[in-house]
């Protein structure tokens, strides 16, 4: 039975993570690809019906919505994992506290001093437009001046090899449970290959988030701790289940909550009970219909003013996605040298603001060119991709962005890294992205790594699993 062949693997025209641009094998890479080389393809194509057969076992599914109707499907995996090395890893990581922590700051001081209003190091009418600017939210002091919690920072490689932050997700971030599982499909299908290699774990993540919840409660011996999702319906209703089953966590509703004396309290069996610190799964505008979505049927009336007092912990916390906006992201290298007075330890995308006359002159000049993004949209939905798009595409574009500029950025078109992939029984090579995830608390914690995602269309920069993509594993290996 003839094996799966590396001499026929060529990397396109893009910084590939396996071989180099003369189609070489990388040093990171060799003992996995070496590896894999030895499975004849009859054994590999077995490997996959493994894997989607443990992922089907495992109940591992994420939902799309197709003219408003919930569509179950069971969650891509490529088997061919993903490789950084640990040594590279170490100088991301420290890049990764180093920008949360200043995007903490930042939010913390758009609620309270305004502080970089004031040093006019960016204009108080961008934040105070955005649509995720929270007013109610004037004042408030939540623990260790920490509001976004829970990130998911999306790294991209460029065209010489360099890891960029593309965006950051400070809202309420998906995917993690997908890095986990996906580590659980591979320890089945691949044994063998984990015991000979020094792959860093992912399974504390679980741990450290249960870590952090606690910390930020203010009964430090017995604090009672919850998730709230929006419901069944909800696209990440796997991961809610999830995570509240792998820290031993109450899953919970808005109608599963009351509040009374200006304190949470969780309806049980046994009668009521008090909620400490609550990790919160719906977004601000339907958290509380006393103060945002009068509305909303899937929040808890009261629980603002309870939070305000102190008396629950919510993460992320209430406003929070001031610092989830695309034209915000523009700034955080200066928030770094303004709160900390350090450079970047990691870069991000040039980026150009349609709010600002030149540049938007540049970006309707240039558009063929360039990825036009709404500030606030996610999933991948509202993107413009220049160098494809039709002329009518662009000029539909061209028109949003004159009629709310504020709402538009562009960047250059990054041409993502590419991983091996098994496309129709062959390696090929497909565009991806990283996820990682970063905890602050008490303490800051990133994830060995992170969700990988693919575009599984040959060309495709979209990874999003909504759009289509699938996902890899990252291994972090000490080579």
């Amino acid at each position: 039975m003839p094996k799966i062949s590396w001499n026929s693997y060529k990397a396109i025209n893009a910084f590939d993570e396996y071989v180099t641009s003369e189609n070489k094998l990388r040093s990171e890479s060799k003992k996995i690809s070496n590896f894999i080389g030895k499975y004849s393809t009859k054994r590999l194509l077995t490997t996959v019906k493994n894997s989607e057969n443990a992922i089907s076992q495992r109940g591992i599914t994420f939902r799309v919505y197709s003219e408003d109707k919930p569509a179950d499907h069971y969650w891509p995996l490529d088997i061919i994992p993903r490789i950084i090395t640990k040594k590279n890893w170490s100088k991301i990581s420290k890049g990764l506290i180093q920008r949360v922590k200043a995007l903490n700051l930042f939010i913390d001081d758009v609620y309270n001093e305004q502080r970089i209003f004031k040093e006019k190091i960016i204009p108080k009418k961008i934040i105070f437009e955005s649509g995720n600017f929270r007013k109610e939210c004037l004042g408030a002091k939540p623990p260790f001046k920490v509001w976004a919690n829970i990130c998911g920072s999306d790294l991209v490689r460029d065209i010489n090899g360099e890891f960029l932050v593309l965006e950051d997700n400070l809202r309420v971030p998906s995917g993690v449970s997908y890095m986990l599982e996906n580590r659980m499909v591979m320890k089945s299908v691949f044994p063998e290959i984990f015991t000979k290699q020094k792959i860093s774990p992912v399974d504390e993540y679980c741990s450290k988030l249960f870590s952090c919840m606690r910390s930020l409660s203010k009964n430090k011996k017995n604090p009672k701790l919850a998730i709230l999702t929006p419901g069944v319906y909800n696209s990440a209703y796997f991961e809610h289940v999830y995570l509240a089953q792998q820290m031993g966590v109450e899953l919970v509703e808005g109608s599963d909550l009351f509040v009374e004396n200006d304190k949470v309290y969780m309806k049980t069996v046994g009668g009521k009970e008090q909620l400490h610190s609550l990790y919160r799964r719906i977004d601000d505008l339907y958290l509380d219909p006393k103060v945002f979505n009068k509305k909303s049927l899937i929040g808890i009336p009261g629980i603002f003013k309870a939070w305000r007092k102190g008396n629950i912990s919510i993460l992320n916390a209430p406003g929070s996605g001031v610092a989830d906006d695309k034209v915000v992201y523009s700034y955080v290298p200066k928030m770094i040298k303004f709160y900390l007075n350090e450079e970047p330890l990691i870069n991000q995308v040039e980026t150009f603001l349609c709010h600002e006359k030149k540049q938007r002159d540049y970006v309707i000049k240039n558009i063929s060119k360039l990825v036009v993004k709404p500030a606030n949209e996610s999933g991948g939905y509202g993107i413009l991709m220049g160098p494809i798009s039709s002329t009518k595409e662009k000029n539909d574009c061209i028109k949003k962005i004159k009629k709310n500029p504020r709402n538009y950025i562009a960047q250059p078109l990054i041409n993502l890294s590419t991983s091996p992939t098994l496309i129709n029984n062959q390696l090929d090579p497909r565009h991806i992205d990283l996820r990682p995830f970063i905890l602050s608390g008490a303490n800051n914690y990133v994830t060995q790594g992170g969700l990988t995602r693919v575009a599984l269309k040959k060309g495709s920069m979209i990874v999003n699993s909504s759009q289509g993509g699938g996902s890899k594993d990252t291994w972090i290996l000490d080579i």
